[in-house]
């Protein structure tokens, strides 16, 4: 029995194909007529209450299902209609319902629901699902981009990030389907219509002709069967047309069709009593229905009013609630010492002395989007990037120093590390940051600037054109995620300078709790503090996570006991942190990287060069020009995938590579092949070799 329900669909199926075969008893066809009926009503609520059009993803599927059931239906009803001129109860009800004894004015009204259907509901759901379609893919890499601006930030974790893709990835193949489902709704219509025309002449044709039957007796029996039959078939139809037309066009509704109706009517109180006003002014001209309008126009500015009286109502509730926290904050102030006073001590001055790891000032106009008195949000979006990166790369980076700065410009920030400025940008409150997709369908009105994080160019747009701006494409970001971004960016890039040797001691006090075996017998009698600072700040730079400190204090120690220098032991590392390091730069088990050719590796290891410092590489700015300038070719194929760029190279130049590599694509990762593991399955797009030179001919004179 389980097995039979568990592909009850399947058998459904199957069953209603046998329907365009095998003839159906007149009884049977009006209890499948109304599951049909009943069946599309059923998915139309359901569109119609969804706030996610993923929430009903079998739609497309469904769709298909649902035509077919239809087409069979219609063509069991035909072989009834044509064989007795009789289909059962429900086609003959309807038919009778719609023509009420006159055959003209039922075929006129069949006529303009088939229309009704045709050229308005099925066309307009085609063309709104064409566009749906297009929007959703080219809307995908500013979409990609805002998963890891949020990543990146803290907001959300990696189990997250991947659950968006994976849903951009959905609606992409969702939309995609849709577009092509909308085809079969066109199809049904266009065969409904046909069906119909040939039921009315089939049947006039074998009334009269193989019956015997009067003309105006065979007109009038047949025209009621195939106009009920019409009828019952189209109206299942439209209802599915509909719901196509509202499943497609949920992209930017945040609850049910019901809510969305609701609130934003509700949100719009001067324009229904202003409707209400001019009904009423209409109802004053003669000759139009007085009391209608006057009914009509009474209750929508009776409506209106009373929405507008709650509406201040609440506004003036949020007013006095921030009024007493602005009160608050002010005697807080007053309570506070003054800056002269405070410095008197001069134990306060030498606080000026010290040197924060990170700090953060703001202009004027930034101040509340930090000070969580007046709702800012910006201290608890730290706190919760702190807690993800530390999980993400086992290193906990120091507080950072939020304070604001009179030398910046009002809607200026600055970050600093240890006292210097490393980043800077600007942002408008009262603004969105619309981030530009490479082929908008529209343009929206706004400042131009780049994003600055990123350097993607951009648009700070008002609040009404935040919904339109999505609708074109544009990746839409408040700025409070547009500073934070940039924030956790730069931790990113330089959190191996706050990696000192305070921090260093403070990871191994941690690893004692786990491993204090390992950590007695390797910290410090094979592996000082200042070695094992110098490995870790390595891996933090290459963006390797360090929270497998177990394994790195384990292999480093042996690595160094076999006398190998730190450059060679943190590659030793490396290896052993393989999972890490494919997990971090791999996705969905594939890996696509740059390689280089034998020649170029075998160049590149000619031009290592030992020295009382260690070993270095001295290439030729020749061999330097033609590796740079290939390299940078090659990256712009990773623009269009979702993943860092990365160069694959053999072990012993890794490291040595990375370092030249990095001065000038500081976001180009270099791993070796022995830190990949065997479950990945690597694409090279590209290949860096030595370009051949022309040869040099004498010239005799």
């Amino acid at each position: 029995m389980k097995r039979i329900m568990d592909n009850a669909i399947s058998l459904g199926v199957v069953v209603i194909v046998l329907f365009l075969i095998i003839p159906l008893h007149p009884a049977m066809l009006d209890f499948l007529l109304v599951i049909n009926i009943g069946l599309s009503v059923m998915i139309l609520m359901i569109t119609m209450n969804i706030s996610d059009a993923l929430e009903f993803s079998i739609f497309p599927s469904l769709l298909l299902i649902t035509t077919l059931f239809r087409l069979g239906l219609n063509v069991s009803t035909t072989r009834q209609i044509l064989q007795h001129g009789y289909a059962g109860e429900v086609i003959q009800n309807f038919g009778n319902l719609i023509t009420s004894g006159n055959i003209v004015i039922g075929v006129l009204i069949f006529l303009i629901i088939v229309l009704v259907q045709f050229i308005v509901i099925t066309k307009g759901a085609e063309r709104v699902a064409e566009v749906a379609a297009r929007f959703t893919l080219d809307a995908m890499p500013g979409k990609q981009m805002a998963i890891d601006a949020d990543l990146s930030s803290g907001l959300i974790d990696e189990q997250g990030a991947r659950d968006r893709r994976n849903k951009i990835q959905k609606e992409a193949d969702f939309y995609g389907a849709m577009d092509g489902a909308t085809k079969i709704v066109k199809g049904d219509a266009v065969m409904s219509l046909i069906i119909t025309m040939l039921n009315f002449i089939g049947g006039v044709l074998i009334g009269i002709l193989m019956n015997g039957g009067t003309f105006s007796d065979v007109i009038s029996r047949y025209s009621i069967v195939t106009i009920g039959d019409g009828l019952v078939s189209q109206l299942p139809a439209l209802m599915i047309s509909t719901a196509t037309g509202m499943i497609v066009t949920r992209s930017v509704s945040e609850g049910s069709l019901n809510k969305d109706v609701v609130s934003q009517f509700k949100a719009q109180p001067r324009a229904i009593m202003t409707t209400g006003v001019i009904l009423i002014f209409l109802a004053m001209i003669p000759n139009t229905p007085h009391l209608a309008l006057f009914v009509g126009g009474g209750v929508l500015l009776g409506g209106g009013w009373f929405i507008s009286r709650r509406l201040e109502q609440e506004k003036a509730e949020e007013a006095a609630a921030a009024a007493a926290t602005e009160q608050q904050a002010a005697a807080a102030e007053t309570a506070a010492p003054s800056e002269t006073d405070y410095y008197k001590d001069i134990n306060n001055v030498y606080n000026l002395l010290s040197v924060e790891p990170i700090e953060m000032e703001f202009g004027y106009s930034l101040i509340p989007m930090v000070d969580e008195s007046h709702g800012g949000k910006l201290i608890s979006r730290i706190v919760i990037f702190r807690r993800q990166y530390a999980q993400d790369m086992g290193f906990v980076f120091p507080s950072i120093r939020l304070h604001d700065a009179s030398s910046l410009g009002t809607n200026q920030y600055v970050i600093r590390i240890r006292g210097e400025e490393v980043a800077r940008g600007e942002i408008l409150v009262d603004y969105y940051l619309a981030l530009e997709p490479a082929n908008p369908l529209g343009e929206i009105d706004g400042i131009e600037t780049i994003e600055p994080a990123y350097g993607i160019p951009s648009r700070w747009i008002l609040p009404e054109n935040k919904e339109m701006a999505e609708i074109y494409g544009y990746n839409v970001i408040d700025p409070l995620s547009v500073m934070l971004t940039h924030l956790s960016e730069t931790v990113k890039k330089y959190a191996y300078e706050m990696l000192g040797r305070t921090e260093t001691i403070q990871l191994v006090d941690n690893l004692k709790r786990s491993a204090p075996e390992l950590v007695e017998e390797a910290i410090p009698n094979i592996i000082s503090y200042s070695v094992l600072e110098k490995v870790l700040r390595n891996l933090l730079k290459e963006g390797v996570p360090i929270k497998d400190l177990a394994t790195i204090v384990e292999t480093l120690a042996d690595a160094l006991g076999q006398g190998r220098d730190v450059d060679s032991a943190t590659e030793q590392v490396r290896g052993a942190l393989a999972r890490t390091i494919t997990r971090r730069f791999c996705e969905d088990g594939q890996l696509r990287v740059v390689t280089l050719d034998a020649e170029v590796e075998k160049k590149i290891i000619a031009s290592l060069t030992r020295n009382e410092q260690g070993v270095y590489l001295a290439m030729g700015p020749e061999l330097m020009q033609q590796i740079v300038s290939q390299l940078s070719a090659q990256i712009k194929k990773f623009n269009d995938l979702s993943q860092t760029p990365v160069i694959l190279v053999s072990q012993v130049i890794r490291g040595y590579f990375a370092k030249m590599i990095t001065q000038f694509f500081p976001s180009v990762y270099v791993l070796s092949f022995n830190e990949i593991t065997n479950a990945v399955q690597i694409q090279a797009i590209g290949n860096i070799t030595l370009e051949a030179r022309p040869e040099r001919r004498a010239v005799g004179t």
